[in-house]
């Protein structure tokens, strides 16, 4: 075995120290030639195209509007102001969101001050008033990723993630193969409990970086296959665990919430789970194979620990947590309690946003609860990102430029109502997941494309359900590239792995999980209730 020698700039580095790898530890990346274009070019590039759509040249179809096809909401607005100033509030949506695009892509500012931008742009071009614009920051959603913040830090608090974590890793990672299977069992536990991707990839990321250092991989010019695949393969379990579960993610929760809206009905935890649950375990392990047997396969000295006593050091700082404590103990409780109300709120009705108000009101309670306010990390630079999303998602739902937008293009390609279902449902689909390559945020896609796909549903006459849940399902396909997702970004920082890396193993998922939800979507689905049955069936 040959231990790996410091580098003489810093003999006092420990590979195995958990605390090297904390998020704010992590060396910040320096941005390529490319990336420093983009940030020169991000504002102005914005600017003038806010201004050329907004100003300069109107969309034809936004001057030939039909009231008869818009949305409760939009009519109501069109009946208020007029047809001309409807017209015009269009364009001035049109060119903030393509505006707010190309900032957030180009990341020229950061994403929350985009974010503010937006939300006081909307106000003083008139698409929203002041009240509704900046009530956003109390959307419900917003609220359920504050509490799921609480209950990850008391997780975190009390050692109840890193213990399970540890004890998993210690008791079934054997092996190198064996490890990487652990850590799919790891993220599937955490994604039922933990509504923040960004959450759960803090949890795991300083246990799989001491691995990755135990088995070679120090990152830079030391990438090996083993540190690239155990990055790669936790954040795509990070993401698509979320898929999973109906709270895996806010933006789950805000496509629901849509669908609800559209529908009268609500989309239950266990709905969501039963019809996903499945998709998202044969996902982890189709990542696990395409990992191990194509894209990063392991060279036999890699599937050998690296550093002597390396697992040693895992079992030591598992013995340092010493027995299991009253806190977590309490902490166990707490969030089974939440699962399983969680599981059953289509017996009891009551939220999940309420259900995790109260588990963190219980966690947070004095000489009761587990966790203090100053222990708690709330990222707020996140949720004034998240902030501006719904802002301009409200912006969407008062102008109906969504569903518009569509209306014209079909009409302008002579799209019929004779379509079959499944062209309907690979095209929504396929826009639903690519999409992610573009947009940084998944909260903006959910409101973008479901409904959308709400709007095609009414428009050829299928069932709302049958189209906007399908698309739903692929809001967490957002590991292909670093800016696709607040995970992405983070575990890009560990520098296993370059683009071309993570581009050809997650690109390839992405489209595979399109596929999944295709199949699915003519059998799983369809058995479940979720898509039509006998109406243009593709087998």
């Amino acid at each position: 075995m040959s231990d790996i020698t410091p580098t003489p700039k810093n003999t006092s580095y420990d590979p195995l120290d958990m605390r090297n790898y904390r998020i704010e530890k992590l060396p910040k990346r320096a941005k390529g030639k490319i990336e420093k274009w983009l940030t020169y070019i991000g504002p102005p590039l914005a600017v003038l195209c806010f201004i050329l759509f907004a100003f300069v040249f109107r969309l034809s179809f936004l001057e030939h509007i039909n009231p008869e096809q818009l949305t409760d909401a939009a009519k109501e607005t069109f009946d208020k102001i007029g047809a001309a100033a409807f017209s015009r509030s269009n364009a001035f949506m049109l060119g903030i969101f393509l505006a707010a695009l190309i900032l957030w892509i180009t990341e020229a500012i950061p994403n929350y001050l985009t974010s503010l931008i937006v939300i006081i742009a909307l106000v003083l071009t008139g698409v929203l008033p002041e009240k509704k614009a900046y009530a956003q920051l109390g959307h419900p959603v917003m609220w359920l990723n504050i509490m799921s913040f609480v209950l990850a830090s008391m997780l975190v608090a009390t050692g109840v993630a890193k213990r399970f974590a540890l004890w998993f890793i210690l008791k079934f990672g054997k092996n190198a193969s064996s490890i990487f299977l652990s850590f799919i069992v790891i993220n599937v536990v955490l994604s039922a409990f933990i509504s923040a991707t960004t959450a759960k990839a803090a949890i795991l990321l300083p246990i799989f970086m001491v691995i990755a250092a135990i088995y070679g991989a120090r990152g830079g010019n030391n990438r090996n296959n083993f540190g690239r695949s155990i990055v790669l393969q936790n954040l795509f379990c990070i993401n698509i665990g979320a898929s999973g579960f109906l709270t895996g993610s806010g933006a789950n929760l805000l496509a629901a919430a849509i669908i609800a809206g559209a529908t009268g009905s609500a989309v239950f935890f266990s709905d969501w789970m039963m019809a996903m649950f499945p998709v998202m375990l044969a996902m982890m392990l189709l990542g696990y194979i395409l990992a191990m047997k194509v894209f990063f396969p392991l060279a036999p000295d890699e599937r050998l620990p690296q550093i002597e006593g390396g697992i040693e050091r895992l079992r030591a700082e598992y013995a340092k947590l010493g027995k299991v404590s009253l806190p977590e103990k309490k902490a166990v409780v707490i969030f089974l309690l939440i699962l399983g109300f969680w599981a059953t709120d289509k017996l009891h009705g009551i939220s999940p946003t309420a259900v995790a108000f109260v588990g963190a009101i219980v966690a947070l309670l004095p000489n009761i609860g587990v966790v203090k306010w100053n222990e708690v990390d709330v990222p707020w630079h996140l949720m004034l990102f998240s902030a501006g999303a719904y802002t301009l998602g409200s912006g969407l739902e008062v102008t109906d430029l969504p569903a518009i937008g569509v209306n014209a293009f079909f009409d302008h390609v002579g799209i019929t109502g004779q379509t079959p279902f499944w062209v309907l449902h690979l095209l929504l689909t396929g826009v639903m997941v690519l999409s992610a390559l573009l947009f940084q945020s998944k909260t903006m896609r959910a409101m973008i494309f479901v409904p959308i796909a709400i709007g095609v549903a009414n428009r050829f006459s299928f069932s709302v359900i049958s189209l906007a849940l399908p698309v739903a399902f692929m809001i967490e396909h957002v590991y292909v590239l670093p800016f696709n997702s607040k995970p992405a970004a983070l575990l890009y920082e560990t520098d296993q792995y370059s683009m071309g890396d993570t581009f050809k193993f997650g690109f390839t998922l992405m489209i595979a999980g399109w596929i999944l939800n295709i199949i699915a979507g003519e059998t799983w689905f369809r058995f479940l209730g979720i898509t039509p049955d006998g109406v243009f069936n593709l087998f």
